[in-house]
This record gives structure tokens, sequence and C-alpha cells, in this order.
């Protein structure tokens, strides 16, 4: 198994529940494992009953176990500050305003959260080598499919603004100070060595995520979250990432044979229904299913983190590289 494990799927599904069952999982097996939560409606709190950071602070009576969870909001502030004190040192005086009026506005504009997200989710991927295991509890598809589209997007977007960058030192400036010097000054251009300093992290996640990362998809057995699942899947292959498997959760439990009355009717004709969905998913999904998890009476997080967990066929060793 990869070092780096991911789990996906709509709004409400139980990721984070699979996510923490499984970092469970590895622990167990002594891995030193993190789990990471990017969703903004945190639960692994919940789920360990214990508050958590955007650091890693070991998950109380889980030897082993690290847990944080990674405050968006906080982030793109954090992300949008960075830009202002780097602009700052490259532009004039005169224009400082106008480029705290335009960061405010970009505090608003679609991809400030994904950007903002981004580079955390870089970070702790770089940053990484006291752990085996790094397990993400992601946010709902789109959310997540947006986060990994980024390091083909913007990478190539990042690639050209270096070519245009250049080219506006070359025709504009070496007319003023030289051929040499134009060469001279392209080489220390602060606003090229941003621009490359962010084309190699793009390309760093690009590569970490094809080469050692694996994903999954969390889905409920109802129609809305089957077709998401569908499409996540082509979304996913289309950014050169596959699937490993599925975890189909909250499945009816059956009632027992000698119940009767109206409750033992409805449950054994949603467990029928459910079971012909779970044969569709499986002759249908080119994934396999990795976990079939029925619902329990009392949210999951104790004692109950532990079945999920040995309820999940996903195998914990690591990957071992030649």
């Amino acid at each position: 198994m990869e070092k780096f494990v991911f789990f996906g799927g709509k709004g409400g599904v139980g990721k984070t529940t699979v996510a923490s069952a499984y970092g469970v999982k590895c622990a167990e097996a002594g891995l030193r494992t993190l789990v990471v939560s990017t969703d903004p409606a945190h639960s692994t709190s919940d789920v360990f009953d214990q508050a958590f950071t955007d650091d890693p602070e070991p998950v109380e009576g889980r030897d082993g176990l690290w847990a944080m969870e990674i405050d968006p909001d906080e982030e793109v502030e954090d992300h949008l500050q960075e830009i202002r004190r780097t602009m700052a040192d490259q532009v004039s005086a005169a224009i400082v305003n106008e480029i705290d009026r335009q960061i405010e506005l970009a505090h608003r504009t679609p991809g400030a959260y994904e950007a903002a997200l981004f580079d955390r989710f870089v970070a702790v991927m770089r940053d990484s080598d006291e752990y085996d295991r790094i397990v993400f509890d992601t946010s709902p598809t789109g959310g997540t499919l947006r986060l990994l589209a980024l390091p083909d997007f913007l990478g190539e977007w990042i690639g050209r603004l270096i070519d245009k960058r250049a080219g506006s030192i070359d025709l504009f400036e070496k007319a003023a100070i030289g051929d040499r010097e134009a060469r001279k000054r392209a080489r220390d251009d602060p606003i090229i060595a941003r621009l490359r300093e962010r084309k190699e992290r793009f390309e760093f996640a690009a590569e970490t995520l094809r080469e050692q990362a694996a994903f999954f998809l969390v889905m409920n057995p109802d129609e809305l979250s089957i077709r998401e699942t569908e499409r996540a899947i082509g979304t996913l292959r289309e950014y050169g990432l596959t699937v490993r498997g599925l975890v189909v959760n909250r499945l009816t439990p059956e009632p027992d044979p000698d119940e009767a009355g109206r409750g033992a009717r409805y449950l054994r004709e949603r467990c029928a229904t459910e079971r012909e969905r779970l044969a569709a998913i499986r002759g249908t999904f080119s994934p396999p299913v990795v976990a079939t998890i029925e619902t329990r009476v009392e949210e999951v997080r104790g004692d109950l983190v532990d079945e999920v967990a040995a309820e999940l066929d996903i195998e914990v060793v690591p990957e071992v590289r030649a």
C-alpha cells in the first residue's frame, strides 16, 4: 500500500468514519499513522472524542496514531497574507494599497479555498518523514476533485506565466540596460523565482499523487451516491488517478427471521433493494468493493471504530520500492 491514502465521496456518506477506522487499522499494525481531515465539516474529533487542531496531535488511547484537522478559512487567510507579504517586497509602495484591495477581492473568489488548502496539503506530504502512513479524510467529492486537478491545471498555467515574464524582461528591459544585464535580471527576477517555486510544488504534488497515493471512494447504497461515485471515478481517471476500491457504507441490518410487523417488513424490503444495488455496484464498477459496512445504532466512536476497522479489506503493509 502507498504511503498516502485518500478517502473521498459524496458529503455525508461516512468518509470520516472510514478514514479514521483505516487509520486505527494501520496503527494497530504497527505503522506510525497520521489522519488528516481536509473536510470543512470536521468529524474526526467526534470519532475519537478528542479536540484536534491543524497540527498533528497524538490520539488518546491509540498508540502510533496522530490526527489533525485543517481549518480551510484559516488556511485561506494565511495564504493571502503570504501573497501580500511577497508582493509588497517586490513592487513599489505606490501600488501596495491596490494590491491589498485586489487580495481582499481574491479572498472571495472561487478557487481561493482550493489554492490555500492545496498549499497545506502539499506541506503535509512533504513533511511526512516521521510517519509510515498518512490518511486523508477529504472534503465532499466536488471540492476534492477541484483540489486534485490543481497540479496539472495550475502547473501548466504557471509555466506560461514564467515564459511571459521572461519574455517581458527580454523585450522591454534589455533595450534600456543592455542584453547581458537583461539576462542577469531574468535569472535574479524575484517574480520568476516565486513562480518557479510554485511550479516545483505543483510538480511534486502531481508526481506524489500518481506514484505514492491510493484513492478509495466511500458510498452509500442509494442512487445519488452511486451516480456521484461513477462520475468521480471517471474524473479521477482523467487526471491519471486510479480508484483502488469502493467502501459501501450504511447498509441496513437485516431483521431476525422470527421478527414480524411493519418495521420488520420495511427492513426486509430495504435490505432487498440494497442487495440489488450492491450487486449492481459489484458488476458495473471496475474498482472492487473492499468493504460493506452496516449502519450502527449509535454514532461510530470508541470500540465501534475498531469494529469498522476490522471490516475494511484494505491492506496496510507499506509498499516496498526497489
